[in-house]
């Protein structure tokens, strides 16, 4: 069968790797072939178990009674999600790119505190953050639709940014404005001890939550709570319709489940044949 003349044909293997490092990025980044999808399940039950033990670690009773037992798991999981982060840096042509990328960060992370705990006592309790590394679930098993929302979500936060910030800028402006008025009003004597402890009870006031551990106890103050408890109400829905318009405007198409060889990017369309970050061929 004569070939397509407008289809160039695949490469062995993507431009910058040996055939090794290619075969090692099929099996660790891609989950369309049987190897790939088996690591990535296998690691994706290593990371439950690894969160797992820090949350038993944690509960003293079970500590006392298996403690050592827990602490050499740690270490177990700690030492190989160190070789697999090493692994996914050797086998792309880009292993600076890679570490600086959401995923590249969060793996460097999730096996930063077990060996800062060697320094730092308790500091492996943040090992909770390889939860983060469940998300690829959703390549691992082609559920490309979340991917195409996860996007949507991203490219409406980037979106949105100026204005949020923006926003958050005036309510800081305004929660300093009315601690500085509440401070004035009730002093200290009524444990108001600071502006910035009245700036404190205006956010806690403005967010709703409502602590209670410092209250007016005058009628001004009494009446500038009501204000600023009606105000929070009303400020509280602006960034969500934000966001909501942002997330309303994308107009996305499908995404893949393929990672870039080069710079290990996810997110592609489903027929892109390029990364779109940096050009490789996919």
């Amino acid at each position: 069968m004569p070939q397509n003349p407008n289809v160039s044909p695949l490469a062995p293997h993507p431009p910058g790797l040996r055939p090794w490092q290619a075969r090692l990025h099929e099996v660790i980044f891609e989950a369309d072939t049987p190897a790939g999808k088996a690591f990535d399940v296998a690691l994706l039950v290593t990371i439950l178990l690894s969160i797992v033990v820090v949350m038993l670690e944690s509960v003293a009773s079970i500590r006392q009674t298996y403690g050592r037992f827990l602490y050499g798991a740690e270490w177990l999981f700690t030492i190989l999600f160190t070789i697999e982060y090493a692994l996914r840096l050797a086998c792309v042509s880009r292993p600076a790119r890679y570490a600086r990328s959401f995923f590249g960060v969060v793996d460097l992370l999730a096996i930063v505190p077990t060996y800062l705990s060697l320094v730092v006592v308790g500091s492996q309790s943040l090992i909770v953050i390889r939860a983060f590394r469940l998300l690829r679930v959703f390549r691992v098993f082609k559920l490309s639709r979340y991917l195409s929302e996860g996007r949507a979500i991203v490219l409406a936060l980037k979106a949105s940014q100026r204005k949020i910030t923006v926003f958050l800028v005036t309510v800081l402006t305004v929660v300093l404005i009315i601690g500085a008025a509440m401070y004035l009003i009730e002093g200290p004597q009524h444990g108001f001890t600071s502006i910035p402890v009245a700036v404190y009870w205006a956010v806690v006031t403005m967010t709703t939550v409502g602590y209670g551990d410092i209250a007016p106890q005058t009628v001004p103050g009494q009446a500038l709570a009501a204000v600023v408890m009606i105000l929070g109400y009303s400020i509280i829905i602006v960034p969500t319709g934000i966001f909501s318009v942002e997330i309303a405007v994308e107009r996305l198409r499908g995404a893949s489940t393929q990672a870039c060889p080069s710079c290990s990017a996810e997110g592609h369309d489903v027929d892109a044949r390029y990364c779109k970050y940096c050009g490789t061929r996919l």
